[in-house]
């Protein structure tokens, strides 16, 4: 398993980091995001569906789920399980989108999901500052 860090000092840094991760990105990919209200998780998705041909990504915290295509056809699927206990979790369908071989799927908040694929992409924000955050990527793209 590899583990890359990043430090982004604006959205504009945490963006861009999302746009190269997503240079190795692969349908059936499962990216797991964790980190605080306000750690940069949607900005990241953000980059990362650009790269992947998607613009317009909102942050899905009142949709529970947003899914996007791109014109390749892949779906960037986004999901944020704040507001979730497990059987919500269980009931928006995340485990049949994270077996979609045409689907990237990001879920921000994923400790409320009880059986994420153990293959998932593992990326923490951390906040170092007010305006510096830690970006660590863990996990192997295929």
């Amino acid at each position: 398993m590899t583990s890359n860090i990043y430090v982004s000092r604006s959205e504009l840094e945490t963006r861009n980091i999302g746009r190269e991760f997503a240079e190795g990105l692969t349908g059936g990919t499962v990216v797991l995001l964790f980190g605080d209200l306000g750690a940069g998780k949607t900005v990241f998705v953000r980059g990362a569906a650009e790269a992947l041909g998607v613009t317009g990504v909102r942050s899905p915290s009142f949709t529970l789920i947003n899914e996007y295509e791109s014109e390749s056809g892949l779906y960037v699927i986004h999901a944020d399980l704040y507001r979730l206990d497990s059987d919500g979790v269980n009931a928006i369908g995340l485990d049949e989108y994270a077996g979609d071989d045409d689907a990237v799927v990001f879920v921000e908040w994923p400790e409320r999901w009880s059986n994420p694929p153990d293959d998932a992409v593992r990326i923490y924000f951390d906040s170092v500052s007010e305006s510096e955050r830690e970006i660590r990527i863990e996990g192997d793209l295929a």
